[in-house]
């Protein structure tokens, strides 16, 4: 891609949370870039440093953390460098956060329509008559029925998918260049969820909107990304196009996770699991984070392996990675 259609780079980039027994380094040196109109997928297991980048993007990291280095380039602009005036301008309007849980976005005193209209007008000098036009055709968007009605609702008087819903289309109010969507279907039941996902992939799709998707889910990425990024304990250990990292993964950590998906499992046997347990951000191991549950791991990786240059179109953490699928 051209940098020209570049949306967001993000380079070196380090949050740390500096407390009193140590410093956790949850997000420590990653690296990758979302084009103009491109679904990212930001994966791994809990606690790999998903939501923190997330956070961060947006300067919502609160002490004791803090960004300790690195650029997060978005339009060209550096975010790390703006004032708490200029982060307010770029919340909600240029960049949007949906959240896992609705109620982080929604306020349970206030009306459906107060909310969406004022994070209109926060951006916008509109009529309250545009503004409420406006907020009722981004529920319709979302596919929420009568949405006239849910205006005047209060959050405590929608079901948990509505309220994701409403969520989703707050962050829509602005077409925003960029949607962070962090976990923001794991609650919900399958066939909801399901409906949200195709509503989001058809809205990307209609307004070029670019989205990064924090997930651990990997079936959820695999028919909504283009690409996705791999995570483990602070650092990206694999990227690439999804079809080819879902399809041939490279790092012993990324065949895993694909393998622990009960589908890829055969009816009846037990389910893979990756051996032994993440390590604490407070003590990583010494070399490679995770060389003490590789199969693959020896000497050299007692010393932590930098990103590669490009293999088959993808960029890897990893002495030791699974080339010979390449050539079979």
């Amino acid at each position: 891609m051209s940098d020209k259609e570049q949306l967001l780079v993000i380079e070196n980039l380090r949050t740390h949370f500096f407390t009193k027994i140590g410093v956790v380094k949850a997000v420590d040196d990653i690296s990758f870039s979302v084009n103009k109109g491109e679904v990212l997928g930001l994966v791994g297991e809990s606690g790999s440093g998903k939501s923190v980048t997330g956070f961060s993007m947006l300067g919502l990291v609160d002490p004791p953390g803090r960004i300790t280095g690195g650029k997060i380039l978005f339009n060209g602009q550096d975010i790390v460098s703006l004032s708490d005036d200029g982060l307010r301008a770029l919340r909600g309007k240029n960049i949007a956060m949906i959240f896992q849980d609705p109620m982080m976005t929604l306020n349970p005193v206030l009306r459906i329509d107060t909310q969406m209209i004022e994070a209109i007008t926060a951006h916008e000098k509109v009529a309250r008559r545009i503004a409420r036009e406006r907020s009722r055709d981004a529920l319709s968007l979302v596919g929420i029925a009568s949405p006239d009605e849910r205006l005047k609702a209060y959050p405590h008087q929608l079901s948990g998918g509505m309220r994701q819903r409403v969520s989703i289309a707050i962050a829509l109010l602005n077409k925003p260049d960029l949607i962070i969507a962090d976990e923001p279907t794991t609650a919900l039941d399958v066939t909801i969820q399901s409906q949200i996902l195709y509503e989001i992939k058809k809205l990307c799709r209609e307004t070029g909107t670019a989205l990064i998707w924090i997930t651990h889910d990997l079936t959820v990425v695999a028919g909504l990304a283009d690409h996705i990024c791999v995570m483990y304990a602070g650092r990206i250990v694999e990227q690439g196009k999804i079809s080819d990292v879902l399809d041939h993964p490279l790092h012993p950590y990324t065949r895993g996770l694909i393998g622990s998906v009960p589908s890829r499992n055969k009816r009846g046997s037990a389910l893979y699991q990756i051996p032994g347990m993440t390590p604490s951000l407070l003590n990583l191991p010494e070399g490679c984070a995770f060389r003490q549950r590789c199969p693959r791991a020896d000497n050299d990786c007692l010393v932590c392996p930098e990103i590669t240059s490009e293999i088959e179109g993808r960029h890897l953490r990893c002495f030791h990675p699974h080339v010979e699928i390449l050539h079979e």
